[in-house]
């Protein structure tokens, strides 16, 4: 064993083993060293506080994002393929900040991570109320699709720019905090208290969805009348509401101690590994590790050694003038950090293959409403406003959920021999397979649309509820691909970036608006000439919006098989005392 003193004063040795200088423990004393310590409060009583919590900033949040694009287009006088990107820039915004909460929350802590985000989205709500009642909604009444609003002033623009994106701020930065910290409410070195949070997950994507519920079904039906303001009074309340309930927990909640900014940490892998490019990376047993139960990274257990990306072990390689001991983490790194790090690398690849399902998922935000909004939407005398239909998906994310964790799960296990039923990647992969189909759902549909289109006329004949399947697919894909992400990236991303993989299912989300408003662009301009408008225009009638519908199905599909290769190629993260996977 090659011992000896950090620059801190503190003890080092190679992992080779994990002995104390102290004399020996019996076996009792150290299997109770190598439990983490136990904090008191946390479990279920706690987390039912945060799903609620989670409901109501998701009810919030919704009450502006489920008809936005209505609202561009009514009030803010934006066409058809303008209002769509719009909403996939802003959408993509919320879910690219949850990196920045994610950020935040793993080097600061996450209650005050969470704190902070909610009360931005309680002032955006707010602002949002104010600009639209004063400024935007004029006359009264206008932007239900009838009354046409007046030109709208330039601050009464700005401010409700700087309102939604406020918005998309706070919302975007609390949903990795709020997930990571539910978790947190248990202790997984109890075996109970790894199965809880195996389930919390399915629980905390069933409460964004029962919080969306009332947003789908209830306030956009105001909205679509007309009542902007109403509909965002409510949300905004319930902002309010999600903030006190949080803060009503304080005193019950397990806190885990935050490890610090994992910025420095991941970069001095990176640079200890360029300084020795030249050294030949040490045999496992050889590499640096500090001694003890505890890995050096504050609040984070150890890793241990994976074959991937072995020439980062150079990181962790002892050179003869590290003998004596290490000096700067910029040349020596410890095994567990540079775990760390080669851990991004390796989820990189998977997360990567989660972006084109996001473009599939975010159209159900801006086209599938924007083609409900041209379809007969009455029923006798009352008329369905198009954006409600996501009810449907809602409410197949939440019957979807109920039947995997009761029926497929056990089904599942029984066939497999795994307790959770199917891999987290592989719920993953059955999710991207549902969402191609989704895609060729809509695409019929519209097919079928146009067909019921009488010349002259804006609104097709064709009934709404031709949508259900394709919503209803959406919903069921979700539960497979985003509570497998969440599971997944939160579960492999080792302790000091846990809002970090719980981010990277937001962060998903946001490259997928983002690609879907790329290609919206690039499709108008390819399809777009003198004889036609292209396949997305102002008048839906004159487009073909299915052949985008089935161009997303083809990518999906080539997507699926890359995400094949790098789910078999993936190796699940192992710490010290079991894995997690």
């Amino acid at each position: 064993m090659m011992e000896g003193t950090t620059a801190a004063g503190g003890s080092w040795q190679t992992s080779s083993t994990h002995q104390q200088k102290e004399p020996p423990l019996d076996e009792e004393q150290q299997q109770q060293q190598m439990v983490p310590k136990k904090r008191k409060h946390g479990g279920w009583q706690c987390t039912i506080i945060l799903l609620a919590n989670q409901a109501l900033a998701t009810l919030a949040f919704f009450g502006v994002g489920v008809n936005l694009v209505l609202f561009l287009t009514r009030v803010m006088g934006e066409d058809n393929a303008s209002a769509a990107n719009n909403v996939s820039k802003w959408t993509g915004t919320v879910y690219l900040c949850s990196l920045i909460g994610a950020f935040l929350s793993d080097s600061y802590g996450r209650y005050l991570t969470c704190a902070i985000f909610q009360l931005i989205l309680v002032v955006g709500r707010g602002l949002l109320s104010v600009a639209s009642n004063l400024y935007l909604l004029n006359p009264a009444g206008c932007g239900d699709g009838n009354l046409d609003c007046n030109p709208n002033s330039p601050a009464g623009i700005a401010m409700f720019y700087l309102a939604i994106y406020l918005i998309a701020f706070g919302y975007g930065g609390h949903q990795p905090t709020i997930a990571t910290f539910g978790s947190d409410q248990f202790d997984e070195s109890e075996p109970r208290g790894k199965s809880s949070k195996a389930v919390f997950f399915s629980y905390f994507y069933f409460a964004l969805n029962l919080g969306s519920l009332f947003s789908n079904s209830v306030l956009v039906y105001y909205e679509d009348r007309g009542e902007w303001t109403l509909g965002f009074l409510v949300s905004g309340g319930a902002a309010v509401l999600a903030l006190v309930a949080f803060l009503a927990g304080s005193k019950q909640y397990r806190y885990v101690e935050a490890s610090g900014n994992p910025i420095p940490r991941v970069a001095q892998v990176f640079v200890a590994t360029a300084r020795k490019w030249s050294v030949v990376p040490g045999k496992e047993k050889e590499l640096y590790e500090v001694e003890g139960p505890e890995s050096a990274i504050k609040g984070s257990r150890k890793i241990l050694h994976s074959n991937e990306f072995e020439f980062m072990d150079k990181a962790a390689t002892i050179v003869d003038d590290e003998l004596q001991g290490p000096g700067s983490p910029w040349r020596l790194c410890t095994v567990t950090q540079v775990e760390e790090a080669k851990c991004v690398l390796k989820m990189l690849p998977v997360w990567l293959c989660t972006i084109i399902y996001s473009v599939v998922f975010t159209q159900m935000a801006s086209l599938f409403v924007e083609q409900g909004d041209v379809m007969n939407t009455t029923i006798g005398d009352f008329k369905l406003p198009a954006a409600s239909m996501s009810t449907f998906d809602v409410c197949s994310v939440l019957i979807c959920t109920g039947i995997y964790r009761q029926i497929l799960v056990p089904l599942a296990g029984r066939l497999s021999g795994n307790s959770k039923g199917l891999t987290e990647l592989q719920r993953m992969g059955v999710g991207l397979i549902i969402g191609i189909l989704s895609m060729v759902a809509a695409g019929v549909t519209e097919m079928e649309r146009l067909r019921h289109v009488k010349p002259g006329e804006k609104v097709s004949s064709l009934s709404v509820f031709w949508q259900i399947p394709q919503y209803v697919l959406v919903g069921a894909s979700e539960v497979f691909m985003y509570v497998g992400q969440l599971e997944f990236f939160n579960g492999q991303a080792p302790d000091g970036i846990k809002s970090f993989g719980s981010s990277l299912c937001m962060a998903s989300i946001s490259l997928g608006n983002y690609v879907s408003s790329m290609l919206v662009n690039m499709v108008m301009s390819i399809t777009s000439n003198r004889r036609s408008p292209g396949w997305i225009p102002e008048n839906l009638n004159s487009g073909h919006i299915d052949r985008f519908y089935f161009l997303l199905a083809a990518l999906a599909g080539a997507d699926f098989v890359i995400y094949l290769f790098c789910a078999r190629w993936y190796k699940p993260t192992n710490f010290e005392g079991g894995d997690i996977y």
